[in-house]
């Protein structure tokens, strides 16, 4: 990784963090006149055109994970829907530092699930990044209820990220976005007819918008990751804490408490010792597999 390359990926890890707050800022503005289901549909619906030109590129038979593709759809949509309740009721900040918690769960659902070895740093790291969440949800001193959907979401997402581990070994990466988008729209549409309300021409451009940021944020992500490490990488997308935490406060007059930024260093700094730990593992393992 040259200087000049690992500077283009941080600047577009920091566009991607802005991205995302602006997401989380569009569906606040939603709230109350857009069913989350609904917004789930439309942010599908959006981000699949965005990116149609590029799928039709893609040989979608080719896959051996069809109705494997379906289910981790469905997976998506509950967690971005989950994500969306939480972002219209909860502080922006506390939501998004919760979403955090995701490297966490996928470490204990390896380890529980597909008995992978994880060491005894990387499980003290995950549950002191329990320990964050609990001091940014403030159980018994004014904690808001609202938060459960998002970490909701992150368990959601994990068990995403669990499944693209097996699924990874017999497909490629083009294919596995294309299917999920794909298979996204017509779920999303199914789960959002039953609270159906037409949005207006208004709220149809931010939905609209909503779906173009997702694409592109994506893109950034993908691009970044292109250019340098994850080591290098992975510290930066906690950029969309203080991303959100400004736009709330510029927008919605939001000022996070002391008790969230607490809460969220414990929690990136717990992933990022877990995430350190798991490269010195991976590292030693190929070590010993030369001998």
């Amino acid at each position: 990784m040259t200087g000049r390359s690992g500077l283009l990926a941080a600047g577009l890890m920091l566009a991607a963090a802005v991205l995302a707050g602006l997401d989380a800022v569009i569906v606040r503005l939603l709230a109350g006149e857009v069913h989350p289901l609904v917004i789930g549909f439309f942010r599908a619906l959006f981000g699949l055109a965005a990116v149609l030109p590029w799928i039709r590129r893609v040989d979608l038979r080719a896959s051996p994970w069809r109705w494997m593709h379906v289910l981790r759809a469905g997976l998506k949509l509950a967690a971005l829907v989950a994500v969306f309740v939480a972002f219209a009721h909860a502080p922006l900040a506390d939501a998004m530092a919760l979403t955090f918690t995701m490297p966490l769960l996928v470490t204990l659902g390896a380890w529980v699930f597909l008995g992978e070895s994880i060491g005894r740093a990387r499980l003290l790291g995950a549950l002191a990044g329990f320990g964050g969440v609990l001091i940014v949800v403030r159980p018994g001193a004014g904690f808001d209820p609202w938060l459960l959907f998002a970490f909701a979401g992150a368990v959601l997402t994990a068990a995403i990220q669990l499944m693209l581990r097996h699924m990874t070994h017999a497909d490629t990466t083009q294919r596995l976005v294309a299917w999920n988008l794909i298979a996204m729209v017509p779920l999303g549409l199914l789960a959002a007819a039953a609270v159906w309300t037409t949005p207006s021409p208004a709220q149809l451009g931010l939905l609209a918008l909503q779906g173009a940021l997702g694409a592109l944020n994506m893109t950034l992500i993908t691009r970044a990751f292109a250019l340098a490490d994850v080591s290098f990488l992975a510290p930066l997308d906690f950029l969309r804490l203080p991303a959100v935490a400004i736009l709330a406060w510029l927008v919605f007059a939001e000022v996070a408490p002391g008790s969230t930024w607490i809460g969220a260093g414990i929690i990136v700094a717990a992933s990022l010792i877990s995430l350190q730990a798991g490269k010195r593992q991976k590292n030693s393992s190929q070590e010993r597999q030369r001998y």
